[in-house]
């Protein structure tokens, strides 16, 4: 078995003006495929690793699977959580859980807001289901795999990297965060949350 980029479910540039063309073909066309090729190529090492027992440089290939992966699931998330009838608020279970957890969907947004422009350097806002709570509660990723608790699963990912953004908000990460509204496809959301749904590590 071996890691594949998925299609994107929409045309390049079906986000706009939330989000342009151009950073979404080489977003998803170069930068996912990176993420893709890493994994697959970590994936490799172990298996040549294994057959010589000779785990060596385990620490470093440990750390490229880490990294390449989470990117590579990550993304895959991001391209399903964003549609271009996206946008609004979420409803049923869904925004009962983050009214009962955040108090409402304006302060949800806050704290999700300020989560992903707050990452220092590159990573990731995300919305996760806790299954050691059984609520939702928002990291702040840096890179893709650092700063994220152990019992989450994300239901709900924005890209902060650079590359997500610049070419079109330059150096305004908040802007650009305040528009990933814009195209948030919730019934995707919505999705993952029931998937999570009787999930518990206890």
């Amino acid at each position: 078995m071996t890691y594949e980029l998925p299609d994107l479910p929409y045309d390049y540039d079906a986000l706009e003006p939330h989000i342009d063309s151009r950073i979404m073909e080489l977003h998803h066309d170069k930068h996912h495929q990176g993420y893709v090729d890493g994994a697959n190529a970590a994936r490799d090492r172990l298996e040549e690793m294994r057959d010589s027992e000779d785990f060596g440089d385990i620490k470093s290939v440990k750390r490229a699977l880490a990294f390449h992966l989470s990117g590579h699931v990550n993304h895959t998330i991001f391209w399903e959580n964003m549609h271009p009838d996206g946008g609004g608020e979420p409803g049923g279970d869904l925004a009962d859980q983050i009214e009962q957890d955040f108090g409402s969907f304006e302060a949800f947004k806050s704290e999700f807001s300020a989560a992903a422009g707050g990452v220092e350097g590159s990573g990731w806002g995300l919305l996760c289901h806790d299954a050691a709570s059984d609520e939702l509660l928002i990291a702040a990723a840096e890179n893709h795999q650092n700063q994220t608790p152990q019992a989450t699963t994300p239901i709900l990912v924005c890209d902060v990297w650079e590359h997500a953004y610049y070419l079109q908000y330059e150096n305004n990460r908040g802007e650009y965060v305040e528009n990933f509204f814009e195209v948030i496809n919730w019934d995707d959301v919505a999705r993952r949350f029931e998937q999570c749904q009787g999930r518990s590590i206890q």
